[in-house]
């Protein structure tokens, strides 16, 4: 069939092709079926979706990844990539081989599976788990279909969390630690999946956070390291259209998690990494004996990418910090920077960073560059390098306008905080889209509470979304208190 091609902006990520619903009957092709385009020499593949109001009988509508198409365009069915029938393999619970998983890594990065199969490839590994051969073979294929960064010296350090404990922003705090004490950081992290903020969200609060690859050498060159957003740049580009299928059910199975983190290090050339496991009521890892299996998974994984791998197993069963969402969080981690902060922020912040420099073979004391002020230097320089302001402090962070404060309507214990619903709380509130929305903790597990005394503030920017967050914190309950005759608290 031949159809006259004209761009269209639908906000799609996918190379997707408008038809009519005529002309669609006509080709007897279907939503999310795919059509190759025939052009001059070229030959593309687009996704279909089907309209009748968009565009009209005889016209093509092509959308950003496709709209140098103009013109006169032949349009005929295409076969579904093999791929597919590899995912459905993994639906069934079978074990991938290396050409299949190759395959659909492939496929994900050249757009030819469409997000209901890339959902569809996500799902089957939240049901079914990953092989250890499975994830080796994920992650190199994820490096391979992306650009890699070669320092030219080593060791290229990093550090990493899985994430699942709320207001656990040790990142920034590492990164200028490690880059004062003379190490090389080009830190590339991840947006909010299933929390409140990444690092960074947290750091777009500073600074920008989007950089090309030639941008990012030369601020680690300037000044050592960078904290910068990993999905800007063409670094395991497949990891990203992944992550965008995983976050409307806040999906992020252990194998992919492995796959993920090390892809991304890997590319960006890192030989040195420290991955932080926190396990414990409430975050991604439920026990010390899965923290264990995936630490060793993370080990053998990384040692066959050429990377040292040292994981820390770290208790996960409350928030680390007071500040849940980026502008809170930032005001955390530029306190400790300074010397003050959260003390639970500050202990952890300094034992990874410890575990860090010992791993390079740095013969430097965490406490003594951070107490020194040099860390603090480092992250100024940083921020400055990446555009934002060097002077800035804690006031000039301001949280949203809007609050609620829960107070605690009986004297007793503080027995239990939910990471989940702290982050569900906060991301109601607006997070992290929002900055300066989030929520303030006035209390960690253990302290002893009167009755009306305050538990937790939320922030929000807009009065609306206070509202819905204020609701659902009086519905759930993410911080509970007991009687003292009733409270067993385990604290870590």
């Amino acid at each position: 069939m031949e159809l006259v091609a004209r761009a269209v902006d639908i906000g799609t990520h996918t190379p997707t092709v408008l038809l009519n619903v005529a002309d669609a009957s006509e080709l007897g092709v279907h939503p999310l079926d795919r059509v190759q385009l025939h052009h001059a020499d070229r030959v593309a593949t687009g996704i279909v979706e089907i309209t009748d109001e968009l565009v009209e009988r005889g016209v093509l509508g092509v959308t950003r990844p496709l709209d140098h198409l103009t013109g006169s365009v032949e349009v005929t069915i295409a076969p579904k990539p093999a791929s597919v029938s590899f995912v459905t393999k993994k639906l069934d619970g079978l074990e991938l081989e290396h050409a299949e998983m190759v395959a659909i890594v492939a496929d994900i990065d050249r757009d030819r599976l469409n997000d209901v199969e890339t959902s569809a490839f996500v799902s089957a590994v939240q049901a079914h788990g990953l092989s250890r051969e499975e994830i080796r073979c994920l992650t190199r294929a994820m490096v391979d279909v992306g650009e890699t960064i070669d320092w030219g010296h080593a060791p290229i350090a990093d550090k990493h969390s899985i994430g699942g404990v709320a207001g656990n922003r040790v990142t920034p705090v590492v990164v200028p630690i490690a880059v004062a004490a003379g190490l090389t950081v080009p830190k590339t992290s991840s947006r909010a999946v299933t929390s409140a903020a990444g690092t960074a969200d947290t750091m777009e609060v500073f600074c920008d956070v989007e950089f090309s690859l030639a941008e990012i050498r030369e601020i680690v060159d300037a000044t050592g390291g960078c904290m910068v957003w990993g999905g800007a740049v063409n670094l395991s580009p497949v990891d990203d259209k992944i992550i965008r299928v995983e976050t409307p059910l806040s999906l992020d199975p252990p194998g992919q998690v492995i796959a993920s983190v090390l892809s991304k290090k890997k590319s960006a050339g890192a030989t040195h990494v420290v991955i932080d496991i926190p396990y414990g009521e409430g975050a991604k890892v439920a026990s010390l004996r899965a923290a264990r299996e995936m630490a060793e998974d993370f080990g053998r994984v990384g040692a066959d990418l050429g990377m040292a791998i040292d994981c820390t197993i770290t208790r996960g069963e409350q928030p680390i910090g007071r500040g849940i969402g980026p502008v809170l969080e930032a005001r955390d981690v530029l306190a400790v920077l300074e010397g003050g902060g959260p003390t639970s922020l500050r202990l952890k912040s300094l034992t990874l960073a410890q575990v860090l420099l010992d791993a390079c073979g740095v013969d430097e004391d965490a406490v003594d560059v951070l107490d020194s002020g040099r860390a603090l230097d480092a992250f100024r320089a940083i921020v400055g390098a990446q555009g934002g302001d060097p002077a800035v402090t804690v006031d000039d962070l301001v949280p949203g306008p809007h609050t609620a404060t829960v107070t605690a309507d009986r004297e007793g214990v503080v027995t239990h905080i939910d990471n989940r619903l702290v982050s569900e709380l906060a991301r109601r509130a607006g997070a992290p889209k929002d900055h300066g929305a989030g929520l303030s903790l006035h209390h960690r597990v253990g302290d002893t509470v009167n009755a009306g005394d305050d538990l937790f503030t939320v922030h929000a920017e807009k009065r609306s979304k206070l509202e819905e967050a204020a609701a659902f914190a009086v519905e759930t309950e993410p911080m509970r208190v007991r009687p003292r005759d009733e409270a067993l608290v385990e604290v870590a």
